[in-house]
């Protein structure tokens, strides 16, 4: 058996000028970390988002899905709903109706009393004041004297009580 020998030279070194070549530096373990850590950390967002996406598409799957008792409840409830809006708008009406027999009637009594303040009128422009006294001082009248006259005052009302004394 014959030795062969490694003809690749041992020691090959190149030199690039007259300067020696420039290491460049291994990043330091804490910068594989903190991208390690970035990663995993996007990892668990995205895994997060994906979370928020299928509950919010199971919530609403589920809001779009009703049982036969929240219908019947619904519809009771718009049932209540419709009778109140029903005997408001009656209630409304019959206000509406007195409210205009009350102008009806309010207008009536303004008719009387022109009515009465013109008959009124009428009776007083037609009684002769002098002739009147002339038949009272032939049937024996005559005008009182002070101590016959007697003042009431009255006090915020139409008409006043007298009693005999």
């Amino acid at each position: 058996m014959s030795r062969q020998t490694d003809k690749r030279p041992k020691n090959l070194t190149f030199e690039y000028g007259n300067t020696v070549r420039q290491f460049e530096a291994l990043p330091d373990e804490p910068d594989y970390q903190k991208e390690r850590g970035k990663r995993k950390e996007e990892r668990k967002i995205s895994e997060q988002k994906r979370r928020r996406r299928r509950a919010a598409r199971r919530n609403r799957e589920r809001a779009l899905r009703m049982s036969a008792g929240y219908v019947a409840f619904l519809s009771v409830c718009a049932g209540i709903v419709g009778i109140i809006c029903a005997a408001y708008v009656n209630l409304q009406s019959d206000l509406i109706i007195r409210q205009k027999r009350m102008e009806a009637l309010e207008s009536s009594i303004s008719d009387l009393k022109l009515e009465n303040d013109a008959a009124y009128k009428r009776i007083t422009t037609s009684v002769d004041v002098k002739a009147l006294k002339k038949k009272a001082k032939k049937l024996g009248m005559k005008y009182p004297s002070r101590d016959q006259v007697i003042y009431y005052t009255i006090d915020k009302s139409d008409y006043m009580t007298q009693y005999s004394q």
